[in-house]
């Protein structure tokens, strides 16, 4: 979506569930929202195909993506990205842009003209068609962005005035002040219907792997349930993500959702001095009101905000990394993360035709360095994809969080320091492990195997720890036998 007065009030709302905010959030513009937050904690939710586990997002701007800022241009993209290691490939909005009422020279990609049609700046159904068989060939999935919540108000739509939300002088409703669209309406059964036809048009016609659902918790839940049987009995197996956090969504529409009280949380502690043992009680809370087997995408930049690197710093926005790519979850990028471009792309930037700088990681190249080895080490540790966590006291935990991912056959022992704020203390953990250097100055191996120890990270046998300001820390250990003789630990 592209109001920021939303994304505020969404994120604020999800942080208020398990911690009080500092007076400058509780100042921002309210938004009449109603997400669910009855625990469901104990029900059964819906059951992700298992491969989400392993699964990395790369959300693309086409008009940002490539200099050609089409689809041809991702396609071009696609060996790079294969190499990189993600697997699931979401592309923002394709339709045409509306042009009345639009904002900056381009106009919103959420501002759609056309649901059937595909912008012709970015190409035909030929080159869609063309990027979606390359993309399966590398072994990637492809989720297109579907904006159900508002169209353009010059949609082809507006012939059916009885899809829109009125005033009582009968004047179409923009929803909130999202001045250059047009609120749909869905007590329309009609409306319904061409919704979910047009959901099915793009599943069968395209071979697409699902949908990525903008404002999703502003759609009726039973919809996208109804909506969800029709297209599993299409294509069973797709994935659909969830822009909202709102736990009845994932009962049986959605595979998984925005982890906006953990990036809201990361926000606070890294931008505002928030104790980092926020993190763990907006996690642990998470837990209580999402159904058993819910799964969240993990991120802390993407098309609606500020960049990371200007929100958190070139130090806040590695550590940041190191968090989702170790926590449980999908862990998402936004592209350009992996070089560091400090491209801004929320509104009003989204608005313009503006291009990534690729040539960033030039210049910071402990970024590529970081992206090459983690997705790719990760791919490799179940422990990391699905194993139990378990958080672990320190001895600062008002600036660092630490916590396990573990197995029957093998554990992870994460520290990350998110403050400026060295960290000389203590861990609880004193099992021998061995630590996994990260190459962060290093030419980049494109492995996951790690390289010998850094030489900037002191050794220290735990429970002794240190940690540079925002720095973070990755050990290992296995818990089967060495050998016959060996002792399980």
């Amino acid at each position: 979506m592209t109001a920021s007065a939303l994304r505020r009030s969404l994120l604020l709302t999800a942080l208020c569930l398990c911690a009080s905010l500092p007076a400058s959030l509780a100042q921002m513009p309210a938004v009449p929202t109603t997400p669910s937050t009855t625990p469901l904690g104990a029900t059964q939710g819906h059951i992700p195909p298992p491969w989400l586990e392993s699964a990395v997002v790369y959300e693309i701007f086409p008009r940002s993506f490539s200099p050609e800022g089409n689809l041809a241009g991702v396609t071009k993209g696609l060996d790079r990205l294969q190499k990189l290691g993600v697997n699931v490939l979401w592309l923002m909005p394709l339709n045409p842009v509306g042009q009345v009422k639009k904002k900056g020279s381009s106009g919103s990609p959420y501002a759609v003209q056309d649901y059937y049609a595909i912008n012709p700046e970015y190409g035909s159904k030929d080159d869609l068609h063309h990027l979606i068989q390359e993309a399966h060939r590398r072994q990637m999935k492809v989720i297109v962005d579907i904006v159900a919540n508002h169209t353009s108000f010059d949609s082809v739509m507006m012939s059916h005035p009885n899809f829109y939300k009125h005033d009582s002088t009968g004047k179409i409703l923009s929803p909130y002040d999202w001045t250059d669209v047009a609120a749909l309406d869905y007590t329309q059964p009609e409306l319904r219907r061409y919704m979910t036809d047009m959901l099915l048009y793009w599943i069968k016609d395209f071979d697409l792997d699902g949908f990525r659902c903008d404002a999703a918790g502003e759609i009726p839940t039973d919809f996208w349930e109804n909506a969800r049987k029709e297209l599993d009995r299409v294509h069973p197996g797709l994935i659909m993500l969830a822009e909202a956090s709102k736990p009845e969504l994932l009962r049986s529409a959605f595979d998984f959702d925005y982890s906006w009280p953990m990036m809201a949380s990361l926000n606070e502690i890294i931008e505002h001095g928030a104790p980092a043992s926020t993190l763990r009680t907006t996690l642990e809370h998470e837990q209580k009101l999402f159904p058993q087997n819910a799964a969240h995408m993990r991120m802390f930049d993407d098309h609606d905000e500020q960049r990371a690197l200007a929100r958190y710093g070139i130090n806040g926005s590695l550590a940041a990394a190191a968090f989702i790519f170790t926590y449980d979850g999908v862990p998402m990028l936004y592209n350009g993360m992996e070089v560091s471009d400090p491209t801004e792309s929320g509104a009003p930037a989204l608005f313009e035709p503006l291009k990534i700088w690729w040539q960033a990681g030039e210049m910071r190249p402990e970024f590529p360095r970081f992206y090459d080895f983690m997705i790719h080490y990760r791919e490799r540790q179940p422990a990391l994809l699905h194993g139990k966590t378990s958080w672990l006291h320190n001895s600062n935990e008002a600036h660092v969080v630490s916590y396990k991912r573990s197995t029957p056959n093998e554990e992870f022992l994460i520290a990350i320091n998110l403050s400026s704020t060295p960290f000389r203390g203590t861990i609880e953990s004193s099992a021998p492990w061995t630590e996994v250097s990260i190459p962060l100055r290093k030419p980049p191996s494109n492995t996951g195997e790690p390289d010998e120890h850094h030489p900037d990270y002191p050794e220290a046998a735990l429970p002794a720890l240190s940690l540079e300001p925002f720095g973070f820390r990755i050990f290992h250990r296995s818990l089967t036998p060495v050998a016959k003789t060996a002792s399980a630990e």
